[in-house]
């Protein structure tokens, strides 16, 4: 007993010279979770850019986000961009829903269900160098795209082929936009920009559905959109102070530069697997 007693006061006397070498100087459960790394703060910085460039100009997330993202991790897309896209989606359809017209818009919702199954498929066939390629090769024919200047009538038939083509793309690389807003750029902005956020918010979720049937959307997935969604609120938040000021025939160059340079990186990035793969 007398050894218990002078072995407790003598642990006690220690610990009030040195209380920190007996306490932990981290609490036992981890914040790593709630911790962002400087790519995923710098992930969050291109989000908040492309949101408000889409909100405002009608084109800038999925094309300007999705190849900087790609570079950044390859884990990003398509997955998380198109699950930060939804919502986006979501936002803009609830602001612009007075200049809606749904009837319009259908046939290339229909459209983008085969489209999608198609662009799920190719992720499951293509190597990741394959994929690398085929992304750059999509994002540049997505900026040739936004740069045709030729007409194009917004008709049942061609809403079905932009549909179709936007699932495949969208649900691949994540990039979906371009081929919707070829149809809609005889179009003014606010219709443009309204019906097109109501295909991506109906055709968004059904390249998701794609994914997870075909294994390619996990968690980590989710954990990444996670992250990047304060750049959607930062960025629509962000649009509200630019939107009026920012003239879209101003931003459109600037887009498609950063865009088209980006395609090219991934695109030299997937040919270096390539020769590394023979």
């Amino acid at each position: 007993m007398h050894h218990l007693l002078s072995g407790y006061f003598q642990s006690a006397y220690t610990r009030s010279l040195n209380p920190l070498a007996y306490y932990p100087t981290h609490p036992p459960y981890s914040t790593k979770i709630m911790l962002y790394t400087l790519p995923e703060l710098l992930a969050v910085l291109i989000v908040t850019c492309g949101i408000a460039l889409q909100t405002v100009v009608g084109i800038g997330y999925g094309l300007v986000a999705a190849p900087l993202l790609y570079l950044i991790d390859p884990a990003y897309v398509p997955g998380p961009v198109l699950l930060v896209g939804f919502g986006l989606a979501l936002m803009m359809v609830i602001r612009e829903r007075r200049a809606l017209r749904w009837q319009r818009v259908l046939p290339a919702i229909f459209a983008r269900v085969p489209g999608a199954w198609c662009g799920a498929a190719l992720l499951v066939a293509l190597p990741q160098y394959a994929l690398s390629l085929f992304f750059g090769f999509s994002v540049l024919t997505a900026v040739l795209l936004s740069l045709w200047r030729f007409s194009i009538p917004t008709t049942g038939t061609s809403l079905t082929i932009a549909g179709f083509f936007s699932g495949l793309m969208g649900t691949a690389t994540s990039v979906g936009g371009p081929p919707i807003a070829l149809v809609y750029q005889q179009q003014d902005r606010i219709t443009a920009r309204s019906e097109i956020a109501a295909f991506l918010l109906i055709g968004t979720p059904v390249s998701i559905l794609m994914l997870i049937y075909k294994g390619s959307l996990d968690w980590h997935s989710a954990q990444l959109s996670l992250k990047m969604l304060p750049g959607l609120f930062l960025g629509f938040f962000l649009a509200r102070l630019i939107d009026g000021k920012l003239k879209p025939t101003s931003a459109k160059p600037l887009l498609l530069t950063v865009s088209g340079v980006s395609a090219l990186l991934v695109t030299v990035k997937g040919l270096t697997g390539w020769l590394g793969y023979l």
